[in-house]
């Protein structure tokens, strides 16, 4: 008795050629994958490397670059010690935060880096006085000046010139650049438009004439004369 081993049932060519169209399939599915992949990398990181180079030459919109004074608004009804607001100024796509560290002093900054432009977190907890935090690449901001205490931010944040009334609203009424102080920021806002206060707070290239013709009382929510007090209480910090 002759024992015989079983032979394997011969190939399905239909079989064959459809998982030979399946293999083909797949490894054109991964190469495309891995180009789409590469593709959108370096559209990230273009995009992130062109808006690092438009912020840093100043190509891009910065927190108080426009001349002019702008109106004057009303952000919050009160803000007490340790707490802080977001809202937006002088303009509609202008992110800015305003805060009151627990001395009482008020302090109102863009909340955009001048990094790359990510948003700026209020931290209360951070330090003595809390700080301003960039969570894109870890910049830090001191909360009572807006200067660059950590982090790769090249410059400090601009500020948001802010003012409280007798009824504990607050305003904000006006802008300074970075590295600008809420004089010059109000010097260089109202120059044109209101020369005579301008003369009032000393602004160079004014002249006692012009001080003359602003000598009545400002009214008190046009945010002139809200402004001179925020530029005292600004030179204080």
């Amino acid at each position: 008795m002759s024992v015989t081993d079983p032979q394997p049932p011969a190939p399905d060519p239909r079989t064959d050629a459809a998982q030979d169209a399946l293999h083909d399939r797949i490894a054109a599915d991964s190469l495309t994958t891995r180009r789409d992949y590469l593709r959108i990398v370096a559209t990230v990181s273009g995009g992130l490397a062109v808006g690092g180079i438009g912020v840093a030459s100043g190509i891009l919109h910065r927190h108080g670059d426009s001349d002019g004074a702008p109106e004057p608004k009303r952000i919050a009804d009160r803000i007490l010690p340790g707490d802080s607001l977001a809202f937006r100024y002088p303009g509609a796509d202008d992110r800015a935060v305003a805060l009151r560290l627990e001395d009482g002093t008020l302090a109102g900054y863009s909340a955009v880096c001048t990094h790359l432009a990510c948003a700026v977190l209020w931290r209360k907890d951070r330090g003595s006085e809390g700080e301003l935090y960039c969570p894109c690449h870890e910049g830090v901001f001191n909360a009572r000046t807006g200067e660059v205490t950590a982090g790769p931010p090249p410059r400090g944040l601009p500020k948001v010139l802010l003012v409280e009334e007798a009824d504990g609203s607050v305003w904000a009424v006006g802008t300074a650049r970075s590295g600008e102080t809420a004089r010059d920021g109000l010097c260089r806002e109202l120059g044109p438009d209101r020369p005579d206060l301008a003369a009032r707070l000393g602004c160079p290239g004014t002249s006692a004439e012009g001080a003359g013709a602003g000598t009545g009382p400002a009214p008190e929510r046009t945010g002139a004369g809200a402004g001179a007090g925020a530029a005292q209480r600004s030179e204080r910090t």
